[in-house]
């Protein structure tokens, strides 16, 4: 049976120069106990070309050469295909840091008899504070952060110190059912600028709670909860009709502009939801769009793609959100009927500071219009970073230097004012509008 330290007899820190160092033995106070997990996924296909005598020393040579590279940390074999790891560290970025380097250190393949196989490995973390140790709670974490590395296939770490917003997601959870009823959900617009012709072509609508109690609660507080309480689906299908209804008020105000609306990756599986969506949308008098990330295919890929064919089968256009963040597997990306590629903002935030960063968005654009898709660059908030993506054919851009998400009524007086898009003007426009013009309901 497999047994658990108490935290304080293995440390792992941050790195040379930081607060904390890897295989540190200063005796201060210990503040963080972490479990991790390594998992070999393509074990089976491994077995096959090894046999299970040979496919066995897998294993021993990751469970080497995690120990050549973090020494300090306690190191149990859990299966034929896995092996968990434990020890603390001064800060919550400790187990960040050790399993980057484990995913770098452990990249090469392993050799055995002179060949060299390739391992996929899933990698995992949970993290508590000492203060909080429970060795069940940690090893329950731990086991859901594995169950979403395998689903999303990227490294996750679960922290058992944010109880707290668990707990509230709870309360939210409760509270969600009936929430589109009562009128306490509402949308914001965030429109799209089209380089080339300096003029807003679209927008994409983002759900927002405005709770009796907490106030205006943003999507990354309640969308998780809306998905653990299955009503997802009901809030997107609230939204569609809300677009429908705002597109119209657009069209008369002299707007003829694409919304987009995000869907989940939970509803991409969901064979009655895509049939609603699609009816909602074939009843709409506009242009609406979808938004999906590239995580949502993952779950369950044949379906996904089945059902992504079947909603652009009806002139939905498709955008494919947060490009970058995920696997960015080729794989999927030439399977996706998608019509647009939305590059993360992570590498937009530092594209005139970085030396990788221009590098990776230019390859990407010239990607996508290769395969007959328009790019649009999310978090664009400089002027430089706007003239850059302008010189790499980037189609188009969002970001706060063009518009923060508003409400509708704030949105029609701000595309009245559109002569006020031209380039030179950018620079001031939308950042010296009053705060009053953002909040207006």
């Amino acid at each position: 049976m497999r047994t658990r330290a108490r935290p304080g007899t293995g440390r792992v820190g941050a790195g040379k120069g930081a607060s904390s160092g890897f295989d540190d033995d200063r005796g201060y106070t210990t503040s963080w106990a972490f479990e991790c997990l390594i998992e070999i996924a393509n074990f089976a296909e491994l077995r096959r070309q090894l046999g299970v005598t040979r496919a066995g020393e897998l294993i021993v040579g990751f469970e080497a050469r995690v120990s050549a590279a973090l020494p300090a940390v306690r190191i149990t074999r859990t299966g034929r295909a896995s092996l968990e790891f434990s020890f603390e560290g001064d800060a919550r970025a400790d187990v960040d840091a050790a399993l980057a380097i484990l995913a770098t250190k452990l990249a090469a393949p392993i050799r055995i008899d002179g060949i060299a196989y390739r391992c996929d490995l899933i990698l995992a973390g949970a993290a508590v504070p000492s203060r909080r140790f429970d060795e069940v709670r940690l090893a329950e974490e731990l086991e859901e952060a594995a169950t979403v590395a395998r689903r999303e296939q990227r490294v996750v770490v679960r922290d058992l110190s944010a109880v707290e917003s668990m707990l509230d997601r709870l309360t939210l959870s409760r509270d969600l059912p009936g929430a589109t009823a009562r009128g306490e959900m509402l949308l914001h617009y965030q429109p799209k600028l089209h380089v080339r012709r300096q003029k807003v072509t679209g927008v994409e609508a983002l759900i927002r709670w405005q709770h009796p109690e907490r106030g205006l609660i943003p999507p990354g507080d309640f969308i998780p909860a809306a998905e653990e309480a299955r009503v997802i689906a009901d809030l997107t299908l609230w939204t569609l009709d809300q677009v429908a209804v705002d597109q119209r008020r657009l069209a008369a105000a002299g707007h003829d502009l694409e919304v987009f609306v995000n869907i989940s990756g939970q509803l991409l599986n969901d064979a009655g939801f895509v049939a609603e969506a699609c009816e909602r949308v074939r009843s709409a008098d506009g242009r609406l769009g979808f938004e999906i990330t590239e995580t949502s295919v993952i779950r369950d890929p044949e379906t996904a793609i089945a059902h992504l064919h079947e909603i652009a089968a009806i002139g939905v256009p498709i955008a494919i959100d947060d490009y970058g963040a995920g696997l960015s597997s080729l794989a999927y990306l030439k399977q996706l009927p998608a019509r647009e590629l939305k590059i993360d903002k992570m590498f937009v935030t530092q594209l005139t500071s970085s030396n990788r960063d221009p590098l990776i968005v230019r390859s990407t654009i010239d990607l996508a219009h290769a395969m007959e898709m328009e790019v649009t660059a999310e978090g664009v908030e400089t002027q430089a970073a706007l003239a850059l993506l302008s010189v790499m054919g980037c189609d188009m851009v969002q970001g706060f230097l063009i518009s923060r998400p508003m409400p509708f009524d704030a949105l029609l007086e701000f595309l009245a004012t559109e002569p006020h898009m031209t380039r030179p003007a950018l620079a001031q426009g939308a950042f010296n509008l009053p705060a009053s013009f953002w909040n207006r309901a």
